[in-house]
């Protein structure tokens, strides 16, 4: 069973202009460049100019000595940001966890450990892994008593995985990129489980396109890179046989993925039934254990 165990950064933070208008950027990463900038979602985004220096609050107070200089709108409607004196400290002192947008609520304490897995360790992704989110460690203890041998990958979540899938997407057969690490122990365990003709089981779709991006000839190669992989029905699986994963939204990759996993028939059938019968959707939702259909 293969874990994504990446965590959520505090990536939300709510600024002021120096009109008095308020502001949300989202830093996108905690990684930055040469010049200091991080990409960021910002909103409301049409008025605001590069140069512009945004002060951040906590609880509607003013930070002193933290802020976020918008340096470049980029042609997708994110900007390279420069947090001030750096992102970890901004994300440490002003920022929260991002619930996802569909959550038309604001964060609430509880929020801060429902929304990370108990398996979470390297920081990195701006939302949660979700079907981790189904797994206590009662539950961790009770598949160690059954044998269950448990690995882990990091693939740090984006924010394609709450996006609409765009025809641009589409055409160019490609997602948002997303950084990855496998590690030595998990490839090996990966790689001799297929070779005893064992089972597969990984823990949502952000485990399973981390670990068919770093597949070749069927082997899952140890080490980091990124991956653009676009998984949708007529995908040929080459390393994962079972899959946790939560029910998607609709027009998302996610359901894409699903439905190239599982079979689009029987994946649809089985969201009818979550319709008919009221189950919960995406994060805090409900989850279906799907074998691949190859």
């Amino acid at each position: 069973m293969v874990v994504n165990n990446t965590r959520v950064l505090a990536a939300r933070l709510a600024a002021r202009r120096g009109t008095g208008g308020a502001v949300e950027v989202l830093l996108l990463s905690d990684a930055p460049g040469a010049d200091g900038c991080v990409p960021a979602m910002v909103r409301p985004g049409r008025r605001l100019k590069a140069g512009e220096s945004l002060e951040l609050l906590k609880d509607g107070v003013s930070i002193p000595g933290l802020s976020v200089v918008l340096s470049e709108r980029l042609p997708d409607g994110t900007w390279r940001v420069r947090p001030l004196p750096g992102p970890g400290a901004v994300m440490s002192e002003a920022g929260a966890l991002p619930l996802p947008p569909y959550f038309r609520r604001d964060f609430e304490a509880d929020d801060a450990w429902r929304y990370q897995t108990v398996f979470a360790g390297p920081p990195g992704a701006i939302a949660a892994p979700t079907a981790g989110l189904h797994l206590s460690e009662d539950i961790l203890d009770a598949l160690d008593s059954r044998g269950v041998h448990r690995a882990h990958i990091t693939l740090h979540v984006g924010p394609g995985t709450f996006r609409n899938l765009r025809s641009a997407d589409l055409d160019a057969g490609m997602l948002h990129q997303e950084r990855f690490s496998v590690p030595v122990e998990t490839a090996e365990a990966v790689n001799c489980a297929r070779a005893e003709g064992r089972r597969v089981v990984a823990v949502g779709t952000t485990s399973t396109r981390c670990l068919e991006s770093a597949a070749v000839d069927g082997m899952v190669q140890p080490g980091e890179g990124s991956t653009r992989l676009f998984i949708q029905p007529g995908y040929r699986f080459s390393v994962v046989d079972r899959l946790l994963t939560n029910f998607h939204l609709p027009r998302s990759s996610l359901l894409m993925l699903a439905c190239a996993f599982g079979g689009q028939e029987r994946v649809m059938a089985a969201y009818q039934h979550a319709i008919t019968t009221g189950y919960r959707f995406y994060s805090y939702g409900d989850a279906m254990l799907m074998d691949c259909e190859r």
